[in-house]
């Protein structure tokens, strides 16, 4: 059994930053790639950030030169780091996790963690 936790979201100001990080746990083999997902009200789910296991980061175009990913292979830790946050990265973030238990690799799915920008 594999589980992801968040931790990190909440209310913040535009202009303002957040880290959320996110730590798998379980019987795991390998890790894969790790990232983030975020779902906006009345919007469709849409890839935050990546970071392959080798730590090659794919970000939306929206927030680039304002996230950043990275990984600690060693720990089973995401972070994704949001600078000069605007009131549309407003969302539920989710974590996610392509993870081998020794058999084919699956994806996983944390609880999700409101971000909330609003002055």
């Amino acid at each position: 059994q594999v589980q992801l936790l968040e931790s990190g979201g909440g209310l913040v100001q535009p202009g303002g930053s957040l880290r959320l990080s996110c730590v798998a746990s379980g019987s795991i083999v390998s890790i894969y790639v790790m990232g983030w997902y975020r779902r906006a009200p009345g919007k469709q789910r849409e890839l935050v950030a990546t970071v392959t296991s080798d730590g090659r980061p794919n970000l939306l175009d929206s927030v680039k030169g304002r996230f950043t990913i990275s990984r600690d292979n060693a720990k089973n830790t995401v972070v994704l780091q949001m600078n000069s946050l605007k009131p549309e990265d407003t969302a539920v973030y989710y974590c996610n996790a392509v993870i081998s238990t020794g058999a084919l690799p699956q994806t996983y799915w944390g609880q999700g963690t409101q971000v909330t920008v609003s002055s």
